[in-house]
């Protein structure tokens, strides 16, 4: 029998509990053989506070957990589930909750490996904000965000050199809030 993926709703920040309470549950009620696994799909981010680097795990989907199960659920285990503290449902589906698309899931899971594997950068900088400039060549000058680029990790700030504003682009491990 081939497994299927289903969608948990959670109170977020509570997707841990929910995880392991799942697990324990279905080890009691010799669930374990359906019950496959419990992911909280999450991503390694590097944040800056404070000006230090600091590394931390990110959830793709808060209040959300994704189930692996053997075929499909039954009553008994649909129950468990729901009974399971913290858990307000299935997504999808009215009273039988509907397996994720087999696509999806590939590509949801090939997502999270790639995730793992390159630590991003995650600053909270946004358009107009004040920083100050805390290495390279402009150390010491204070600048405004004038475009923010997540995925290359670098800003470009308007820097009063001379008396004049110059754009200049940096790496978000330069500056810091000002």
């Amino acid at each position: 029998m081939a497994s299927h993926w289903y969608v948990i709703h959670t109170y977020a920040g509570y997707e841990g509990r929910v995880k392991t309470g799942i697990m324990e549950r279905a080890n009691q009620m010799g669930m374990s053989d359906v019950v496959l696994q419990v992911l909280i799909p999450t991503e390694d981010v590097v944040e800056f506070k404070e000006g230090k680097r600091r590394a931390s795990k990110r959830k793709f989907f808060p209040g959300y957990v994704l189930l692996e199960a053997e075929g499909l659920l039954s009553d008994d285990v649909i129950t468990m589930i729901k009974e399971t503290p913290k858990v307000t449902g299935f997504i999808g589906g009215g009273v039988r909750p509907i397996p994720l698309d087999p696509e999806e899931v590939s590509t949801l899971l090939t997502q999270l490996e790639a995730g793992v594997s390159a630590p991003r950068e995650r600053v909270d900088f946004s358009k107009g904000d004040n920083v100050r400039i805390v290495d390279g060549p402009f150390l010491g000058f204070n600048g405004m965000v004038d475009e923010v680029d997540q995925d290359h990790g670098r800003i470009k700030a308007l820097v009063s050199i001379f008396g004049r504003s110059t754009p200049v682009e940096l790496v978000f491990s330069q500056v810091e809030r000002a």
